[in-house]
C-alpha cells in the first residue's frame, strides 16, 4: 500500500515523501488550500502517540504505517436513485469494493503505537437525500461535523479535519484504503481511498457526492496526472466536462487531491440531508 499511495502521489506531481501538511490551514471564509469549517474547536482527540513521518510543513507518506487486518463486509451496500430534482443514495456504511483494517486497533499492531483508536465498526444504513440537479450559491458556506458527503464504494466522507483541527490524513492512522471508525462506529473515509483512485481510468470518474448534489470526482489532466489544489477554486472544485446522469456536461463539481483538502474545502451548494 506504501508503494500504491507513493504512486498516486507521484503522479500529481507531489513528493510521496514530502507532501504538503494541513495543519493549521482552516478559515472562516472560503480559501484555495484549507477547510472552512463550521466549527472552531471539536473537544480534542484522535491520534496522540509520536508521527514520525511528519517533518515541518510536510509528511512522508511512504513511512505512515496502516491499520492491519482485512476485514471484508457481507452486508455492505449502495444505492443511488433520481426521482424528480432529488437523488437518493443509501449506504450500509462499510465499503462495498475492498476490505478495512481490523478496529479497534490491536496492541499487537504497530499503527497503536501511535493511533489507540478504540472504536469498533458498526454497519449503519444511511440516506442522504440530495440536490439531483444542484446549483451555485452566492456564496459557499462551511462544512460540518460528520458525513460532508457519501462515496460510491458505500461508506460516508468527512472533511479534512480531525478531532484537534489538524490534518487527519496525516495524523490519524488508517486502513490500507484509507478509512477509520469514529466513536459512533460509523467507517468513514477523509479523503477519497486510495484504493478507489488507483482503479480509476479515463479523464473523469465520477466517486461521490458532497451533501450539496454536486458530484466529487477522480479528474486527470492531459498527461494522466490528478489535479492539485492549484487547479482548483476555495472549494476543492472547478467546471469541466465530466460524465454526469450517463452523458458527458460541462458542470461544475469537486476534485479528490492526494492534498489537503482532500475531497471539498467548503459547500457551493444548498446541502441536502442525511439520516
Amino acid at each position: 500500500m506504501r508503494l500504491l499511495l507513493a504512486t498516486l502521489v507521484a503522479a500529481a506531481g507531489i513528493a510521496p515523501n514530502a507532501i504538503p501538511l494541513g495543519d493549521g490551514h482552516l478559515t472562516s471564509t472560503p480559501t484555495r488550500g484549507a477547510v472552512m469549517n463550521c466549527q472552531s474547536q471539536r473537544g480534542g482527540g484522535g491520534a496522540s502517540g509520536p508521527t514520525p513521518w511528519i517533518h515541518g510543513s510536510t509528511w512522508d507518506s511512504t513511512a505512515k504505517p496502516s491499520v492491519s487486518g482485512s476485514v471484508h463486509w457481507p452486508q455492505a451496500s449502495y444505492t443511488a436513485t433520481v426521482s424528480g430534482s432529488t437523488r437518493t443514495v443509501t449506504i450500509g456504511g462499510v465499503p462495498t469494493s475492498f476490505a478495512t483494517g481490523t478496529f479497534p486497533i490491536a496492541a499487537s499492531d504497530p499503527a497503536y503505537t501511535y493511533d489507540r483508536n478504540p472504536n469498533s465498526i458498526r454497519p449503519r444504513t444511511m440516506t442522504f437525500v440530495l440536490p439531483a440537479n444542484p446549483k451555485a450559491k452566492t456564496s459557499a458556506s462551511c462544512l460540518p461535523l460528520g458525513p460532508i458527503g457519501v462515496s460510491t464504494v458505500g461508506v460516508a466522507i468527512y472533511d479534512a479535519l480531525d478531532a484537534e483541527n489538524r490534518d487527519a490524513v496525516a495524523h490519524e492512522m488508517q486502513d490500507t484504503c484509507g478509512g477509520h471508525p469514529d466513536q459512533s462506529g460509523t467507517y468513514h473515509l477523509h479523503r477519497i481511498s486510495p484504493c478507489v483512485v488507483a482503479k480509476t481510468t479515463g479523464r473523469a470518474t465520477l466517486v461521490g457526492y458532497a451533501l450539496d448534489g454536486f458530484g466529487i470526482y477522480v479528474e486527470r489532466d492531459a498527461k494522466g496526472a490528478l489535479l492539485t489544489d492549484a487547479a482548483l477554486d476555495a472549494c476543492h472544485g472547478r467546471t469541466s466536462v465530466v460524465p454526469w446522469n450517463g452523458t458527458r456536461v460541462r458542470i461544475y463539481h469537486y476534485d479528490a487531491t492526494l492534498e489537503y483538502p482532500y475531497t471539498l474545502g467548503c459547500f457551493r451548494g444548498a446541502t441536502g440531508t442525511v439520516h
